[in-house]
């Protein structure tokens, strides 16, 4: 795939997991490049230029967290769910990143550490997190979010989103948790959007599959792949139709 608007290789060293933003052992991070172009992509085919964003299996926050503060202009609130809680305690941590207060906080916890431990990385991290305030206060300041406990495949109440864009577990770091059905699983989430989602919402599901499969008769607005991951562009109208 060639680049279409995240052509420039931007030095994206901030964002890196563990950085700035929270990890933890088993919750892996996503290219950012990658996550940019995703969600730039999507923009053509919302309506409207300020969406709500939602991560249905956001593990640790990170990608969610990420294109907060990369995209703070076209964002009016992000949603992070999972099914595990341990991983949304971390994701809420995350997503507090995306107000000034909590890369304040983060910042002066980095200041600690390297006074603490001695060591040059944490006053670099520390510098990362108040360079991120700027830039999130020059592009809209602190971004609405919530995170919160989900099991997308028995979700069914409406998902007040315009954008979905989530990484699906791929069986190394991270599995399948929740009412998983039989099949597959990429298929079954893609159905569960479709009953939650207002029917203008976008869907972008990432996969590290050469190829994310569609419920039969659904057709991709796009389709996108860079190395071992693939990406699958959907209007949720057409998942609603095919349920």
């Amino acid at each position: 795939m060639s680049y279409r608007y995240a052509t420039e290789r931007a030095d994206h060293s901030a964002l890196a997991s563990g950085q700035v933003l929270r990890s933890a052992p088993g919750y892996p991070g996503f290219p950012v490049r990658l996550a940019s172009e995703l969600l730039q992509r999507a923009m053509v085919h919302v309506e409207g230029d300020r969406v709500r964003l939602w991560d249905p299996c956001c593990g640790s926050g990170y990608l969610a967290a990420v294109l907060g503060l990369l995209h703070r202009e076209h964002l009016t609130h992000v949603r992070a769910t999972d099914v595990d809680g341990d991983a949304v305690a971390i994701a809420a941590r995350n997503l507090e990143l995306l107000t000034a207060e909590g890369l304040a906080e983060r910042e002066r916890e980095l200041r600690r550490s390297a006074r603490d431990f001695g060591r040059v990385a944490f006053v670099e991290r520390a510098e990362a997190a108040r360079d991120l305030a700027a830039g999130l206060a020059a592009t809209g300041g602190d971004l609405p979010h919530e995170a919160g406990v989900a099991d997308v495949f028995t979700l069914t109440d409406p998902v007040d989103a315009d954008l979905v864009v989530t990484d699906v577990p791929y069986g190394e770091m991270t599995h399948w948790e929740g009412s998983v059905p039989e099949g597959d699983p990429i298929r079954a989430l893609l159905a569960s959007m479709g009953r939650v989602l207002p029917r203008h919402a976008v869907a972008v599901v990432a996969a590290r599959t050469r190829r994310v499969p569609l419920p039969e008769g659904v057709r991709a607005l796009e389709r996108v792949r860079v190395g071992n991951r693939s990406a699958v562009l959907v209007r949720a109208r057409d998942l609603a139709a095919a349920l």
